[in-house]
């Protein structure tokens, strides 16, 4: 890109962008927002002038053809990031997506298809990579903190949430049409992800789902095992109708000379067992997460570095997250 500033355009301004992207990108350098989208033209406006936002539109079509936007953010469910994504790169701006990058992998395909053929990049927001927190969990791993990494396995269970219990305006999470699933399309992309960064690409993954709440449509429950191409193998589970007394949000990574334990939303101070005991390492992250990863994005866009959280990586995960529940 010729252009020495990211003009963004936002499709979409919900509270992602509000408290963990947004900002962001007005503190970078070289970084600027300069139009807003919503269906919602009232919600654009207000939006936009909270924000100090030049323009906003109730059509993302109008929003990709303003002259002055030379990049799109995604932020609106996945049911139509692949819509947008190909709308942006087929007139030359490159695009930064929410995850999960879309409903299916075969969506996700399409994408990366269009941005090979155009040859205008794509990235998608999986920002724990580049978190303060989720670094520190990979260098133990690298320097042989656990000594060999033998087993993964991810824990995660959550009460059902109040929204959930209103049939008549459930949450767009938990309607697979709009999301691709329940909460496991929504949460466990974050987890499947780090790991791939850490241990490289999943190449076998199955699983089992269930609906055992009854509170929605989509699955609330799951089981799942993977390989990576290393050889190592892991596992995970996932609840949404759990008890309150059994939250959890833990992956614990288990070496043959110890085990390294962390949570993937909470942000618990990470844990390090191992023949000193047990070491707990707080970590603390930027103000708004995503920032290091937009920082990224733009460097690479100004040809100043080169950003690996790309749509063929991100495919990735919609294929182990398909494959565990039964889609491929």
């Amino acid at each position: 890109m010729s252009e020495k500033k990211i003009r963004w355009g936002f499709i979409g301004c919900g509270e992602v962008t509000k408290y963990k992207s947004g900002p962001a990108f007005q503190k970078i350098k070289h970084s600027e927002v300069i139009a807003v989208m919503s269906r919602d033209l009232k919600k654009a406006k207000i939006y936009a002038q909270e924000h100090g936002i030049k323009r906003w539109y109730n059509d993302a079509q109008e929003l990709v053809d303003d002259e002055d936007v030379n990049a799109i953010y995604i932020a609106t469910p996945p049911s139509s990031h692949a819509t947008y994504a190909i709308m942006a790169m087929k007139a030359g701006k490159p695009c930064y997506i929410e995850k999960p990058m879309a409903v299916t992998y075969e969506e996700c395909c399409r994408i990366n298809r269009i941005s090979k053929e155009t040859g205008v990049p794509c990235f998608v927001a999986y920002y724990r990579r580049y978190l303060p927190y989720f670094n520190k969990v990979k260098e133990l791993v690298l320097e042989g903190a656990v000594g060999k990494v033998i087993n993964v396995q991810i824990r995660f269970a959550q009460p059902p949430r109040r929204l959930d219990y209103n049939k008549e305006n459930l949450p767009w999470r938990v309607i697979p049409d709009v999301s691709g699933g329940g909460y496991f399309h929504d949460l466990a992309p974050h987890q499947i992800d780090l790991l791939q960064d850490i241990f490289g690409c999943i190449l076998e993954a199955s699983g089992y789902k269930a609906n055992l709440g009854g509170l929605y449509k989509a699955e609330d429950t799951i089981s799942g095992c993977f390989q990576f191409e290393n050889g190592l193998v892991g596992s995970g589970s996932w609840c949404f109708v759990a008890d309150e007394s059994a939250t959890e949000d833990r992956i614990e990574i288990i070496g043959d000379k110890g085990m390294i334990c962390f949570s993937v939303f909470t942000y618990e101070p990470i844990a390090l067992h191992n023949s000193n005991g047990r070491t707990e390492i707080p970590i603390e992250n930027p103000t708004y997460v995503q920032q290091p990863l937009i920082q990224s994005v733009v460097d690479h866009l100004l040809g100043e570095g080169t950003c690996k959280c790309d749509g063929e990586s991100a495919t990735l995960t919609n294929w182990v997250m398909d494959r565990i529940l039964g889609k491929i």
